[in-house]
């Protein structure tokens, strides 16, 4: 988070465009963190909303579009010779390769909010040969309600920002108890009926 803050506040606009490409091309950035705290900055008078909207939609685009170029230009080999570097691993390619051969372009559209895949989804468009077109259409409009939806709602928890820090701090262990009851049911549940498949 600090290297955030340091990029916003010393580089500004290009400071939030750099951190949003580099986070699109792979780089192990904290994407939506990114996006909400923009948000809330803006909120708080640092940096103008319209603006930190425009450079982080711009970031977010020229980052795929590289992803993109890459990946038409340098194909699968590359992806997977490098991608574990960006914290893309093998397994993470794999399920990406599979998405996107059952859902196409449409997974460039929300692949965004899918935290993994937005850093995949462009490489991929561009080994599978998508026309730069069908590209631009469905991973541009993508970028805009992802950038928009993310640093909105960091506008918008302004004060509430506090009070939803220290919610959690105070109820913090109710929720990892609760989380960790919910997981080991599930886990219960998911061990019975494999065992009721195999007999």
């Amino acid at each position: 988070m600090e290297v955030l803050k340091h990029l916003i506040f010393e580089y500004g606009y290009f400071g939030i465009f750099i951190a949003l490409v580099g986070g699109i091309v792979g780089l192990p950035l904290p994407d939506e963190v990114l996006l909400i705290t923009i948000g809330y900055y803006a909120y708080l008078g640092r940096v103008d909303l319209i603006t930190a909207i425009i450079s982080s939609y711009l970031g977010s685009v020229i980052g795929i579009t590289i992803s993109y170029i890459l990946g038409a230009k340098l194909g699968l080999p590359f992806l997977l010779k490098y991608g574990p570097k960006l914290h893309l691993s093998h397994t993470r390619i794999s399920k990406a390769q599979q998405l996107f051969a059952k859902h196409g372009a449409w997974l460039l559209l929300i692949g965004y909010f899918i935290p993994g895949i937005r850093h995949i989804t462009g490489y991929l468009a561009g080994i599978s040969r998508l026309k730069l077109k069908t590209f631009m259409l469905y991973s541009y409009v993508g970028a805009l309600f992802w950038v928009t939806l993310f640093v909105l709602s960091g506008y918008e928890l302004g004060i509430r920002w506090y009070f939803v820090k220290q919610s959690f701090e105070t109820y913090k262990f109710v929720i990892y108890f609760a989380l960790s009851a919910f997981i080991a049911v599930m886990s219960i549940v998911f061990f019975f009926k494999l065992k009721a498949k195999k007999t």
